[in-house]
């Protein structure tokens, strides 16, 4: 009934097509819109082709976006805050379309957005990040640059990285491929129980710290594989293999507070510490160390 009494309406007041509406965004125009290419024939003054329409909202969809950015702490331990993003207000967007698209003379449209808030904010990482809930060390031949600066990386890449209550953390999804792009170095890895070179050797002994930290804080293991032989930073079968077009470790988050993985490269360490609030409730399962001493086979011989 309502869009009968528009037409109606539209039709005793037909209104001038043929000018254009400006698209803005802040105060910027981006887009101009000619009513006569969003009229259907031989109804351009009372019907939107509603397909033209639908592929304008997901062009200024993808235009428009911006991702918000979390807060994180800098290399230097300082809190760097977050960032707001936006998207578009579709509702908001259609009601002004409309009301211009059938108005006379040309017409200014500034688009409407909703604010898209970031998941970590400064106040949230700030009371997660100040009781210590579990931590793992494990050590590496410093000498070996390409692994030890695979290793880096993979540490950076985890590294302030917040996983909420129910959520699963995915190395493979927060690390990403292991590319020469991305800065990995050729190294030595495990492939079918047998050393080779491959882009990303090293990395592994990053996901196994990371399985034992977290372990200790009583998480719930998705999954995890161990190598097909043993590796030498961490006890037997206390190993977390990776790989990006194979196994994946992965663990869910089954507290009811944030965890916080930070995770540091010191020398020939790799110290991955567990934080979260302090209303947490403390659970630790008990995990063996890792040896201190690497056996001497690793000074001359790499492993993933």
């Amino acid at each position: 009934m309502k869009m009968i009494l528009t037409l109606l309406l539209l039709t005793m007041h037909p209104s001038n097509l043929t000018d254009d509406i400006s698209l803005t965004f802040e105060g910027e125009k981006i887009n101009v819109i000619h009513r006569s290419e969003y009229g259907i024939p031989p109804f351009e003054k009372s019907m939107i082709d509603q397909e033209k329409y639908n592929q304008l909202l997901k062009t200024l969809e993808t235009e428009i976006y911006e991702e918000p950015i979390n807060a994180s702490f800098d290399k230097y331990g300082n809190l760097v805050s977050e960032q707001m993003g936006h998207k578009l207000n579709r509702e908001k967007f259609r009601e002004a379309f409309y009301t211009n698209f059938y108005s006379n003379g040309s017409a200014s449209l500034e688009i409407p957005v909703n604010t898209v808030y970031p998941k970590v904010d400064s106040e949230l990482l700030s009371s997660i990040s100040t009781k210590r809930i579990s931590q793992y060390i494990t050590y590496f031949n410093s000498r070996n640059k390409e692994r030890s600066h695979n290793i880096f990386l993979a540490s950076e890449a985890i590294n302030n990285f917040v996983v909420f209550p129910g959520e699963t953390f995915s190395f493979n999804n927060v690390v990403g491929k292991r590319t020469i792009e991305k800065g990995y170095l050729s190294a030595p890895i495990i492939v079918k129980g047998e050393l080779a070179e491959g882009v990303g050797g090293g990395i592994c002994q990053v996901s196994s710290t990371l399985f034992n930290a977290v372990d200790r804080a009583g998480v719930k293991i998705i999954e995890r594989y161990s190598h097909s032989r043993r590796v030498p930073y961490v006890p037997p079968n206390r190993d977390a293999t990776v790989s990006w077009y194979g196994p994946d470790f992965t663990f869910q988050n089954r507290h009811t507070q944030p965890l916080l993985i930070r995770s540091k490269v010191i020398g020939g360490q790799l110290l991955i510490v567990i934080l979260s609030s302090d209303t947490f409730e403390h659970y630790k399962r008990e995990v063996p160390s890792a040896p201190n001493e690497l056996p001497k086979e690793v000074h001359t011989s790499g492993d993933n």
